[in-house]
């Protein structure tokens, strides 16, 4: 997840994690999105096939396709996001550049849904400006956006976390209710069984690393849920720290739509355990009405993005494997409570 080309930043290059088996691969780049933190990180790869890009590649693109900006100045926003590099582009816009190859088919999805998808939102997302081609020898389409200001909220600074609980579950309650007719299916958002192979490999991976007989049986109970009776909807599908942006400690912007979509409404629960401490955790799914099957799944789906995410990305993102292993102890915490 990154800022979607927005504010606090998409990010670094990265190649393949040493703490992760070959085999596991496949699944966790079709599982790990970007995630932006406040925290800059180094430009060093996280993924292998990673594309690099800089400021003059930057400059070249926008010189050849958008002369209206090129005399802008062009500055690298340092994040922990995975999938995009983000350059702030003078004092109000910003241009996001896919990294890797899974992220490229989503520049062509956001240009089409967000400004469909804004008016109908209480908080502002990403708007795109333009849409460049491939060029330079960049291979994909890239992004010119409004810069949105804000800052991401962090787990252990929230002032008023009741009131940001608040806000999140009007966000994705407005964003469930939106008509889902001819929207693409979401990535996230499918019956938490398909993951069950990914996520038991990262438990494997993270043996002696974290509680992973606890780990399981979470992850078990989760399996266990029954499958909800509502209709697949709009999905954000990475509501992390690094996607959310702030001002005076409420929600101003929420940003990287590139795991939009149509799913399960469960994968929208995310939040509560990557970001809101336990008593807004109560918040948020009071307004949001969540049963217990939803909420089950829900948790089910931040515990299986933290276990993935904490091998794939060990030693090379800090900020992200820092946010994972605080998922991790949530979860297995709330799972004790509840149990």
């Amino acid at each position: 997840m990154d800022t979607g080309g927005l504010a606090k930043g998409s990010s670094p290059t990265i190649g393949l994690p040493r703490a992760i088996s070959s085999h596991m691969v496949s699944h966790v780049a079709s599982f790990c999105r970007d995630q932006s933190a406040t925290a800059p990180m180094s430009r060093s790869p996280m993924h292998v096939d990673e594309t690099d890009t800089d400021v003059g590649l930057v400059s070249r693109l926008l010189a050849g396709q958008f002369p209206r900006w090129a005399d802008r100045a062009i500055e690298p926003v340092p994040s922990a996001g995975t999938d995009n590099a983000l350059y702030r582009l003078g004092d109000d816009m910003a241009v996001r550049l896919p990294r890797i190859h899974w992220a490229a088919k989503d520049v062509h999805k956001e240009h089409h849904w967000l400004p469909r998808l804004a008016p109908m939102l209480p908080v502002a997302i990403p708007v795109p400006l333009g849409k460049g081609e491939p060029a330079e020898g960049y291979p994909w389409h890239w992004s010119v956006y409004r810069w949105l200001d804000g800052q991401n909220p962090a787990v252990d600074r929230i002032a008023d976390a009741g009131s940001l609980a608040t806000d999140l579950a009007q966000f994705v309650a407005a964003l469930h209710r939106i008509d889902p007719t001819g929207g693409p299916p979401a990535d996230r958002g499918v019956p938490l069984n398909e993951r069950d192979a990914a996520t038991r490999t990262a438990i494997e991976a993270l043996h002696g690393i974290i509680d992973t007989t606890a780990a399981t049986a979470a992850w078990h109970a989760a399996l266990r849920a029954p499958a909800g009776l509502e209709p697949p909807v709009w999905v954000h599908a990475d509501l992390s720290p690094g996607n959310l942006l702030s001002v005076g400690g409420r929600l101003s912007a929420v940003i990287d739509f590139g795991g939009l979509g149509i799913g399960d409404p469960a994968c929208d629960l995310i939040v509560a355990w990557n970001l809101l401490p336990a008593d807004a955790r109560s918040v948020f799914r009071a307004v949001l009405r969540v049963d217990d099957a939803a909420w089950e799944r829900g948790r089910g789906w931040a515990l299986s993005i933290a276990l993935i995410q904490l091998p794939y990305y060990r030693g090379t993102n800090p900020a992200l494997t820092s946010n994972a292993r605080h998922v991790i102890g949530e979860v297995l915490a709330d799972h004790q409570n509840s149990g």
